[in-house]
């Protein structure tokens, strides 16, 4: 969101502020989301959330609008939050994406936590059952990765 844009909404009227975000919103994914419905009465946490959101999701030109649901799919499923995954499937079914190419963020996602879950839990047992840790000191003993500070 440019400057301007930013301006423009902090000059108005905090409820017509949140109405012209919140319809803007409602234009971008179809739907409000819960939350931005939760805090319409609350512009002091909404305007700068969703103008914050807005920046890092959707006003960059590198990624897609496709590709960034995809993104919210996988790591909504990796935190286990059904409610943003399934506002986000909603939004990627209506942006034309497949279930086929959905299920495949899922399955990244799916993944990607077993990787951390057998990192965190294989590192535990080798601190305990071989006393080699992580202490943060020149390299770690257990994933052999240096430490550059």
């Amino acid at each position: 969101m440019d400057i301007e844009k930013i301006r423009e909404i902090i000059d108005k009227e905090p409820d017509e502020a949140v109405s012209d975000i919140l319809e803007g919103v409602k234009e971008r994914y179809g739907e409000i989301p819960y939350i931005l419905e939760f805090m319409r009465d609350m512009p002091d946490l909404l305007l700068p959330k969703v103008m914050y959101d807005n920046s890092i999701m959707r006003e960059f030109e590198r990624l897609d609008p496709k590709t960034i649901e995809l993104i919210c799919i996988g790591v909504s499923s990796a935190l286990r939050c059904d409610h943003c995954m399934n506002m986000h499937i909603r939004v990627a079914n209506r942006l034309g994406l497949s279930k086929e190419e959905i299920f495949d963020a899922v399955l990244i996602a799916g993944a990607i936590s077993n990787a951390s879950v057998l990192a965190e839990g294989t590192r535990a047992l080798d601190t305990e059952f071989n006393g080699k840790k992580c202490d943060g000191n020149d390299e770690c003993d257990v994933c052999k990765i240096a430490n550059h500070d």
